[in-house]
């Protein structure tokens, strides 16, 4: 089973090759991370390991045994016990519940050791697949509309103290 785990830069190589192998699957869904992410790779990672540094975000990659990366979840702009929730998994390893079954996991890191209370997420309302597993852990739509890459998102909110168990 896959293991979620907190970014650390031993993960660049394997993180690296997750986002260049999966960049044409990603990109028909969510907004390109355009050719600058891969060229200036190392400074982008570095970048967000201080922001990670500071408590502003938390970033998580799912690693398989071999020590493959097969997702990203990440939680971003923490402040005041709520985050936004960014999420992709590679083309390979769709299908087989486990971004549904991750984001599970992480709303307990989220309680436990994040202290956070609420996550927000937004989605293209083209990606029926993300659409999908946030409704199925528990995610409402909250009626606002985000423009995410020049595509109309649907935004969703979840509730992590007394929220639905999911």
């Amino acid at each position: 089973m896959p293991e979620l785990q907190r970014l650390r830069p031993g993960h660049a190589p394997a993180l690296l090759t997750f986002e260049q192998e999966n960049r044409a699957f990603f990109a028909a869904s969510v907004p390109d991370r355009g050719d600058d992410y891969f060229t200036h790779f190392a400074a982008h990672l570095a970048e967000r390991l201080a922001e990670q540094a500071t408590g502003a975000c938390h970033f998580h990659v799912l690693v398989a045994a071999d020590g493959e990366v097969l997702g990203r979840f990440n939680l971003v702009d923490v402040a005041d016990g709520s985050a936004e929730l960014g999420f992709r998994l590679a083309e390979k390893a769709t299908g087989r519940g486990l971004a549904t079954a991750t984001v599970r996991e992480l709303f307990t890191l989220c309680t436990t050791t994040y202290a956070l209370t609420e996550l927000r997420a937004a989605a293209a309302a083209t990606n029926t697949a993300s659409r999908a597993v946030l409704t199925r852990t528990g995610f409402v739509p909250t009626g606002e509309e985000p423009v995410l890459g020049g595509e109309r998102g649907v935004g969703y909110v979840r509730e992590l103290a007394g929220g639905p168990a999911a």
